[in-house]
């Protein structure tokens, strides 16, 4: 039995990639995992794997993170099940054309309402009752573009950037609430976002990342892992 055993988490952008490793592996960990994200037949085939192979429990619920609305009745699915969330998992994300001079206004606007506005509603919907609790943890799930810009991503490193600001201003905002907050920032993973870019080298596998988190959220309630970059060799 871990420290995790019982808790329950809302892992977004759960039917793939870097959601799916980390609902997987925190349900490992005897969690009670709300998959959210908005392809319900992928979803429904993680949450049979999950709950058939006897560790924490997992329910699907399609949401999607750029609707206020949807992703609140997510969350209220997870309080009404399970009581409380402990630890919410901003994952859910779009990686679309990049430049400005693409001149591509609606898929500026598709990355900024994930992006940016669904990290946001998410934490809106939980961080009441946590800051009753005195308890929770807050996982944003970065990237290495919010560090750095390329010529092709100024718009997807903009949001990423506003991630990693959400991140470190809401660590200040919640300083001795018991809340915590931690931003992980992957480097290239194997996951559908890669497309079909071609790479010279071995890249992140998502459950690098799911361990990362796992790391993150073990801590003692005291410690707060701010930042963790998780790049391939």
């Amino acid at each position: 039995m871990t420290q995790l055993q019982g808790k329950t988490a809302i892992v977004t952008g759960a039917s793939s990639g870097i959601g799916k490793a980390v609902a997987i592996r925190l349900a490992e960990e005897g969690m009670n995992v709300i998959l959210a994200a908005r392809s319900a037949e992928r979803l429904a085939e993680l949450e049979e794997k999950i709950n058939s192979a006897g560790g924490g429990e997992a329910i699907a619920v399609r949401a999607d993170m750029a609707d206020r609305e949807s992703v609140e009745a997510a969350v209220r699915k997870a309080k009404e099940a399970y009581g409380s969330v402990d630890i919410l998992v901003n994952n859910a994300g779009q990686m679309l054309s990049g430049t400005v001079r693409s001149g591509k206004t609606d898929e500026w606007e598709n990355m900024i309402d994930v992006n940016i506005k669904g990290v946001l509603y998410g934490i809106h919907a939980v961080l009441p009752g946590m800051i009753d609790r005195g308890s929770g943890h807050i996982i944003n799930i970065d990237s290495v573009s919010g560090h750095e810009v390329t010529k092709t991503s100024t718009v997807y490193s903009a949001t990423k950037f506003a991630v990693r600001a959400i991140s470190m201003g809401l660590e200040k905002e919640l300083a001795r609430t018991g809340v915590r907050v931690t931003n992980i920032s992957p480097g290239m993973v194997d996951t559908p976002l890669m497309g079909s870019r071609s790479v010279d080298r071995k890249i992140l596998d998502p459950e690098n990342i799911a361990q990362a988190i796992v790391y993150a959220v073990s801590q003692p309630s005291h410690v707060n892992v701010n930042e963790i970059t998780v790049r391939p060799v």
